[in-house]
């Protein structure tokens, strides 16, 4: 599912409508029905309505969702913020049908807002859609404040909520606080920025017959989707056997963080992997053997590991931030041809030595959060959350690495700057030893898929998902651990897998 800037989006309207042929008038009925159709499943006829409405073509789509909610029995009203005379186009068309049909229709008289938003059960924000720049002005702005004091009403977004920007790095003083947000086609980047998702609530997309082919052949940033998940997951083969699923190597495991390396393995064998080796002091290993004996153990000395004999490795996880750590780590950049995920520790020792990624001619795979993401990138945690896009489009395509920027949103972006978006899991992963997790999957993924994205794709998509199915069923928000995400794993790989 394709996630579009506001040039992007107007690029969609006018192929559909130029060269597709299309209407405006047309389009703007879909997208009304389509959406007061996912209204009328979340309310009842006894709710009083109000439908806020601007000059533009979200307040067209307004117009539509009225007079399809008035002639489904519902008790609608729409409240115009703006001169009839502003109103042209297919909006204007739309709005003589509202009148036509009878809908009750009020607009702003002399500038004031007379307007009574207390005793409404539903607000639909249809004011402002994706040409926003800047702060709101009157009237709106105290428009929006009203609706969002209104506690009692369940409120409703057009396309977007009004005062949001369509693209990242604008921030907001003011806008319509949604519970859910109705998005035309497809999802907008601003959806994506964490500050912005107090303001969306509950995204879904409606389809209106829009064509986004005149995006194809630019860097594209989608959703990635359950759908996306069981079309690309790897399949065993009948007489596969564990040599056809891959060798792993997992290095780590500083002498106070022994469970790092330890998750990581066993959350590979249990992402499907071959073989699993993991490298470690020595003095380490007795410790850790017993908790992942299917794995098998090495010493960590470069001079008798032979890295290039795995398929892929893992390292960081539990590293330690010594200066002997720092100089194994650029070793273990220096000496690998393989596939390697570089997480927790190793970046740390990476933002010294960020030049030898240019050097480094097999793939690399970064999985920071934001402020291991921040050092690297050399920005603050502030910039990086109001422009995550454009930011790690620029170091991955510099760099040439994979860059997976891991948050309730994770944002992964390929060497060629391809970007996609996974939203699966919840704050129950805000916990040490989920990151661990999370990298012992990629690397068991890896290990069986033929393409890089796909592998990463789906592994951070399977493991949020097992947070929201343990949570769900077995587990609170508060109690999950991260060893208990690696034991759900079966549960939704079954589901995946059918």
């Amino acid at each position: 599912m394709r996630i579009v800037t506001a040039s992007e989006m107007y690029e969609v309207d006018r192929f559909t409508m130029e060269e597709v042929g299309l209407e405006g008038k047309m389009l703007m009925e879909n997208a009304g029905r389509a959406i007061a159709e996912g209204i009328m499943k979340e309310i009842s006829k006894q709710d009083e309505i109000l439908v806020l409405t601007g000059p533009g073509n979200n307040g067209g789509d307004g117009f539509v969702i009225a007079r399809t909610l008035y002639l489904k029995g519902y008790r609608v009203r729409v409240y115009s913020l703006v001169p009839e005379e502003k109103i042209k186009g297919d909006a204007l068309y739309h709005l003589n049908i509202l009148q036509n049909v009878g809908v009750p229709f009020h607009r702003l008289q002399n500038g004031e807002l007379a307007v009574r938003l207390e005793g409404m059960d539903v607000i639909i924000d249809a004011m402002l859609g994706i040409g926003t720049k800047g702060a709101l002005r009157s009237p709106y702005a105290e428009i929006v404040d009203k609706a969002n004091k209104c506690e009692q009403a369940m409120r409703f977004a057009v396309d977007i909520p009004t005062g949001l920007s369509s693209d990242e790095g604008v921030e907001t003083e003011v806008a319509f606080k949604a519970h859910k947000t109705f998005t035309v086609q497809c999802p907008k980047e601003s959806a994506f920025i964490e500050a912005n998702a107090q303001y969306y609530g509950e995204l879904e997309v409606v389809d209106i017959g829009l064509f986004t082919e005149s995006l194809v052949n630019r860097p594209g940033k989608k959703v990635w989707l359950k759908e996306d998940v069981v079309r690309t997951f790897p399949v065993r083969e009948r007489f596969s056997h564990k040599g056809s699923h891959g060798r792993g190597l997992i290095i780590g495991g500083a002498p106070n963080m022994p469970g790092a390396v330890m998750m990581a393995a066993r959350a590979a064998l249990r992402a499907g992997a071959g073989l699993v080796s993991i490298a470690a002091s020595h003095h380490l290993i007795s410790t850790i053997a017993p908790y992942v004996p299917e794995a098998t153990y090495t010493d960590l000395n470069l001079k008798t590991l032979d890295i290039d004999s795995f398929h892929a490795a893992a390292v960081g996880m539990g590293l330690g931030r010594s200066e002997q750590s720092a100089s194994l780590f650029e070793d273990i950049l220096r000496l690998a041809n393989i596939p390697i995920i570089i997480d927790a520790d190793g970046l740390y020792h990476l933002k010294k030595m960020k030049n030898m990624l240019k050097e480094h001619t097999a793939p690399v795979v970064l999985t920071p959060h934001f402020k291991e993401a921040a050092d690297l990138l050399d920005t603050t945690v502030s910039a990086l959350k109001q422009n995550p896009f454009s930011l790690t489009r620029a170091f991955s395509t510099e760099y040439g690495v994979y860059f997976l920027l891991k948050g309730p949103y994770t944002i992964i972006t390929t060497t060629d700057g391809d970007q996609y978006v996974v939203t699966t899991g919840n704050e129950s992963l805000a916990k040490g030893g989920s990151g661990d997790v999370l990298s012992g999957i990629l690397l068991g993924l890896l290990l069986q898929s033929h393409h890089i994205t796909e592998a990463l794709c789906n592994g951070r998509f399977i493991h949020g998902k097992t947070a929201e199915i343990l949570t769900r069923h077995t587990h609170s928000r508060y109690d999950l651990l991260a060893s208990d995400v690696i034991e759900g794993l079966p549960m939704t790989l079954r589901t995946i897998c059918k």
